[in-house]
C-alpha cells in the first residue's frame, strides 16, 4: 500500500479520533487513538498481497495454481492493465488487482477443466514476475 493512501486512511481514522474526544472527552479520545492506530496496522498487513512463484506452484494472496497449468506470462504497461480490468476484461479471468498499482501481469491458463482463461496480477515488479514465470514455463 503506498504512504499516501495509508495518510488518508490515517486521517480519517484521526477525524474520528477529534470528534470524539470533543464531543465525550479525552479518555474515549485516547481510547479510539489507540484503536485506530491498530486498525491501520490491521489494514496494512490485511491488504498486501503475497505473489511467490516456487517450483510447483503461483500462489497469489490465498488463490494458488500448479505452474503446469500455465502457459504464457505478459507484462503489461499501466494502459494495458487499466484496459484489461476494465472495457477488455473476461468476465471468467481472476483478478488479483489492487488500485494502487499500475502494472501488471497476464498469466495465460492451459487447463481443459478450467474455465479461467487467465489471471491479472497487479505488481509494482511486473518485470521481475514475468522474468519469473518465464523461466519456469518455458
Amino acid at each position: 500500500m503506498p504512504i499516501w493512501l495509508i495518510v488518508v486512511i490515517y486521517f480519517f481514522f484521526l477525524s474520528l479520533v477529534l470528534s470524539i474526544w470533543a464531543a465525550i472527552g479525552d479518555t474515549p479520545a485516547l481510547i479510539s487513538f489507540v484503536v485506530s492506530t491498530l486498525m491501520l496496522a490491521l489494514i496494512i498487513i490485511k491488504s498486501a498481497m503475497v505473489i511467490e512463484v516456487d517450483q510447483g506452484e503461483l500462489r497469489v494472496g490465498r488463490a494458488h495454481i500448479d505452474l503446469k497449468f500455465l502457459k504464457a506470462a505478459q507484462a503489461l504497461s499501466s494502459i494495458e492493465v487499466r484496459n484489461l480490468r476494465t472495457r477488455d476484461a473476461d468476465p471468467a479471468a481472476f483478478l488479483a488487482i489492487r488500485f494502487w498499482s499500475s502494472t501488471g501481469v497476464r498469466v495465460t491458463l492451459q487447463d481443459d477443466r478450467d474455465t479461467t482463461p487467465y489471471w491479472l496480477i497487479t505488481s509494482n515488479h511486473a518485470d521481475a514476475l514475468t522474468s519469473a514465470l518465464h523461466s519456469i514455463i518455458i
